[in-house]
């Protein structure tokens, strides 16, 4: 059963390019990534210029590595019908930012791999559920340093915000619990437990986004 949950959170100074493209009928591709570290195959992650345009590719943990190097990725903010968010808590083994909190998934796509697509791909790898509706909510950019672990987040992010109607079924090797919560329940959590490094910039950059979908008390 899902639990309540959790952040300190940091503000940082983000660019931020806002809009909202209605998607539909989500289609996963298939994709093998773990996001745990030390496991499977070694993944790539696309590498932007600051424009977001593609300028080649890069290994996953060796661009989180101090100084980083600017790659593409996304986060996705769901909610259910009752307008509540729903968070993940990260597992243990993740590499990067494991056992807090954070937005309903985030991850990188493969090399050529529309952002669309990698969300829903990674939603259904952690949380085995689809996005009923699924809706782009704009790009930010950030550069923000993790003290837990020593890596950088160096991102061109693709935020997408939309709705869920199916039982969610985390998968344990990815997600340790998951709770929905209203805007209120958020920022309780907030002021008591960590969250991702990432989730206040690409929180605060989605809120337009997300107002459409779960309403102004937002």
């Amino acid at each position: 059963m899902p639990q309540s949950l959790p952040t300190n959170p940091t503000h940082f100074d983000s660019e931020i390019d806002t809009g909202l493209d209605v998607e539909t009928d989500v289609t996963v591709a298939p994709g093998a990534s773990t996001g745990t570290a030390g496991t499977g195959p070694e993944i790539l992650l696309e590498l932007v210029d600051d424009e977001g345009v593609t300028t080649g590719t890069a290994e996953k943990h060796w661009a989180h590595q101090q100084p980083g190097r600017l790659h593409r990725a996304f986060s996705v903010f769901l909610f259910d019908r009752q307008g509540r968010l729903l968070l993940q808590r990260r597992a243990l083994g993740k590499y990067h930012s494991p056992g807090v909190w954070s937005n309903t998934c985030c991850g990188h796509p493969y090399p050529d791999e529309p952002p669309f697509v990698a969300a829903a791909r990674r939603t259904a790898e952690e949380l085995g559920i689809a996005p009923a509706l699924l809706c782009e909510a704009g790009t930010v950019r950030y550069d923000l340093p993790d003290e837990a672990t020593g890596l950088i987040e160096r991102e061109w992010n693709h935020l997408f915000v939309g709705l869920v109607t199916a039982p969610v079924e985390p998968n344990p090797d990815e997600v340790d619990d998951y709770a929905f919560v209203t805007a209120q329940e958020l920022r309780e959590l907030r002021a008591e437990r960590p969250f991702s490094v990432w989730f206040e910039t690409v929180f605060e950059a989605a809120l337009p986004g997300i107002r459409e979908i779960a309403g102004r008390d937002w």
